[in-house]
């Protein structure tokens, strides 16, 4: 633990943001990181509470967070870094971006607030770079075995990592310029610095991890090319097909997805080329569509570019401030989330559905609205139904959609296998997370579906063990 009883005496310090008239000038990171006296301070607050649920039950990676919160406290950063590496291959990028799952099932969290413990996380592993203890090591041996990686998101720089920490002979494949996959051009930069990305790149290429950008496999090399030359191939490809919105006027101009106008402005950060048709939300009415993390981010880049206004409208009820009873401790709580986006500025509007869209000359000009009322059916289940009289038409020059992702999409490798999907249509793997095809596996989103960035992750961990035992199996 931290230091006893010290939870009774400080409180929890939370996170720091830039001033919002600075941060919405570019499109540097907005969050302040802890100092050292902060990140120990926090970590002091931690419980000795016999059943460590923000490890067993929040994290997705199994952190051994006690164990950490107690070594920072003591200012011990070495060792803090080798118990977090040894669950969690770039903790520098989940801890930016995780919602923080593990402070949700904290035990402090019961009765009072939990420990802070992403900033504790990545004070850690900027402190070992600051230090020089983090830094690139190649295997000590090669193992004459060969993975493929397809896919440069977080799972398969995992699964390029792990694989070769344990000595096989990794090449990823990337079809875009730059790697990082949606840490790279779908996370906006004021969120995930790329220079964060970059680094630990870096490392990968120093410790052995071959990259080949701007290939796809399918159409620029054969599966057969990579059959012939890998002994196992990972697909991580993640979940990219976007859930449409097929109402009356979607086929006008100046509705798109928002993925699609995310990684535009990404682009234009990192100096690349944007390809196809220009988005952007300067001097113009903005309503995205879908209230979750990706309709956040594009309510801070619509403000960023010069929007006019920006309105964010979710479908389902908002929820409430505190934990409500249906999602107990430690459960992950539904509560109302506000976003450093949220706070920089923009309408959020709840229990509403949008029924189609008006347009002039083909552009979009507006939507037509309408409030809803939630109810439990007969089933038990929820269901909603349009309020009288609340028909409402919105302004709307730019409209992003941020409905989430239905699965992988088409995809060349996969049709031309014949690799398996679920009913969901995610590829299908088994307990071992190989597909239908034998030597093939699959990690992340293309395989689970739509999540976060740390259950790729952890899932790509989970695969990395299981090509392993696969490769070594043919070698008796």
């Amino acid at each position: 633990m931290g230091k006893p009883g010290e939870f009774l005496k400080s409180g929890r310090k939370a996170t720091d943001y830039r001033d919002v008239n600075d941060r919405t000038k570019d499109y540097k990171p907005v969050e302040i990181l802890f100092s050292d006296a902060d990140a120990v301070a926090q970590a002091a607050r931690c419980m000795d509470c016999g059943t460590p649920f923000c490890h067993g039950c929040g994290c997705p990676l199994s952190n051994d967070i006690p164990e950490l919160n107690d070594l920072v406290s003591k200012g011990r950063w070495k060792e803090a870094l080798a118990i977090l590496t040894n669950t969690s291959n770039f903790p520098e990028l989940t801890a930016r971006i995780c919602p923080a799952l593990c402070e949700a099932s904290c035990v402090l969290g019961i009765n009072d607030d939990p420990v802070t413990i992403r900033q504790v996380e990545i004070a850690i592993v900027e402190k070992a770079f600051e230090l020089g203890i983090l830094k690139a090591v190649r295997p000590d041996t090669r193992i004459d075995k060969s993975v493929a990686i397809i896919g440069s998101g977080p799972a398969g720089l995992v699964a390029a990592d792990t694989l070769n920490r344990w000595g096989f002979n990794v090449t990823v494949y990337e079809k875009d310029k730059l790697l990082g996959g949606i840490l790279r051009y779908g996370i906006p930069d004021f969120k995930l610095d790329k220079k964060v990305i970059d680094r630990r790149i870096e490392m990968l290429s120093h410790e052995g991890v071959v990259f080949e950008v701007g290939v796809t496999v399918g159409s620029d090399v054969s599966y057969n090319y990579i059959k012939d030359r890998f002994d196992a191939i990972c697909l991580t490809g993640g979940a990219r097909e976007p859930r449409d919105l097929k109402i009356p006027g979607r086929e006008n101009a100046g509705i798109h997805f928002a993925m699609e106008y995310l990684t535009q402005q990404n682009r234009r950060n990192a100096g690349e080329p944007v390809r196809g048709e220009e988005i952007s939300a300067s001097g113009k009415n903005v309503v995205v569509i879908g209230g979750g993390d990706t309709g956040a981010d594009c309510i801070g880049t619509a403000i960023r570019q010069g929007a006019k206004r920006v309105i964010q409208m979710e479908i389902l009820p908002e929820p409430p401030l505190t934990r409500p009873d249906s999602t107990p401790w430690p459960a992950w709580p539904n509560i109302l989330r506000t976003s450093s986006s949220h706070k920089e500025g923009g309408t959020r509007k709840w229990t509403i559905n949008t029924k189609s869209f008006n347009a002039k000359d083909g552009k979009v000009i507006s939507l037509i609205a309408v409030d809803l009322e939630w109810y439990k059916g007969s089933d038990g289940r929820m269901q909603f139904k349009e309020k009288p009289g609340t028909e409402q038409t919105i302004d709307a020059d730019l409209v992003l959609l941020a409905l989430g992702f239905v699965g992988p999409g088409k995809n060349k490798i996969i049709d031309d296998l014949g690799i398996a999907k679920d009913e969901r249509g995610n590829i299908k793997v088994d307990s071992k997370g190989m597909t239908s095809v034998m030597g093939v596996f699959a990690a992340g989103d293309m395989a689970r579906g739509q999540s976060l960035v740390v259950r790729a992750m952890s899932d790509a961990r989970k695969a990395s063990a299981s090509i392993r035992e696969y490769l070594l199996s043919q070698r008796l």
